[in-house]
């Protein structure tokens, strides 16, 4: 399968914020005011619809969740260890690794969707959603700790303020609770998180400052390996411990690959750090995910016939 097409709008879109800030009168000051209508707005809409309007069979999933979940932990700890390596701690600053720890464990939704469809059809795509709406809450706390951690408000403000937190808690709320969204409101809701992808991902290039990663290119590289080396490689092996079938493996296989969130900008960015350096590396993820995927789903295609 070709995964070029699915990745090169997602970075078009990239390069168009990019140029657009750069070389128009449509300048830094105004993709700020983007940022704040995307992460405000637009993005939490899109987390609570796709959330709350996903049909959820958590029991007949338990061992591809456990598998999900345990994968997304395990690249919360790489990434939240890497201070604390005897060689790595000496290159890192705390701040950037406060903002950058993100890179490692978060992931672009959309891409996740677009993937699973292909390789999964429907089945596929129900087990995609089902996994990002248990696995959002978790990444997204551990993206905005060690920012409030480092930074001037505490933690559970922090998490109360988190307009993408709030949004995931009360999508799942809806869902649990069996609320159902109006079907008159669907097309519209569902513009709104067409828009927010779009918009998101322009902001991200308008940030974007690629010399910023001279700065932190040991931080930037580790994050990356954790995100497009040690995942992939890592829901493999939990794939075989929990002996998921052959769809299963495919989705977890594509989720442990995917590349980082365009979102991590906007959020480094809202809570006061650098997000030139942040977009850069979701720009770089975007690119390394071709490969990734590559090898993640390849390996699952040779290996497939041993799991029989």
């Amino acid at each position: 399968m070709d995964y070029l097409p699915l990745l090169a709008p997602d970075f078009s879109l990239i390069l168009c914020g990019y140029f657009l800030c750069r070389f128009t009168p449509l300048n830094r000051a105004l993709w700020s005011q983007i940022e704040n209508l995307v992460y405000y707005f637009l993005f939490p809409v899109l987390l609570f619809t796709t959330i709350a309007r996903t049909p959820l069979s958590l029991s007949s999933l338990s061992h591809f969740l456990q598998a999900g979940v345990l994968l997304g932990f395990c690249g919360i700890a790489l990434a939240y260890g890497l201070p604390h390596l005897p060689v790595l701690s000496r290159h890192l600053d705390t701040r950037m690794h406060a903002c950058t720890v993100q890179i490692a464990f978060r992931f672009n939704s959309y891409i996740a969707l677009a993937v699973t469809e292909r390789i999964g059809g429907p089945q596929g795509l129900v087990l995609m959603a089902v996994l990002i709406g248990v696995c959002i809450p978790l990444l997204n706390i551990a993206s905005v700790w060690p920012m409030a951690k480092h930074g001037e408000r505490g933690f559970l403000a922090e998490l109360i303020r988190n307009p993408l937190i709030l949004a995931t808690v009360f999508g799942l709320t809806a869902n649990v609770l069996g609320l159902y969204i109006p079907e008159w409101s669907v097309p519209t809701l569902q513009r709104v998180g067409s828009a927010s992808v779009t918009l998101g991902l322009m902001a991200a290039g308008a940030g974007m400052e690629l010399g910023r990663l001279q700065k932190a290119k040991t931080l930037g590289s580790s994050v990356l390996m954790i995100r497009h080396v040690i995942s992939p490689v890592l829901g493999w092996c939990f794939a075989l411990l929990f002996d998921l079938d052959p769809l299963q493996t495919s989705v977890l296989l594509a989720f442990s690959a995917l590349p980082t969130a365009s979102s991590c900008y906007v959020l480094a960015n809202r809570m006061g750090y650098d997000g030139s350096l942040v977009a850069g590396l979701v720009t770089i993820s975007t690119l390394m995910g071709v490969l990734s995927l590559w090898f993640a789903l390849g390996v699952l295609q040779y290996a497939r016939p041993f799991m029989a």
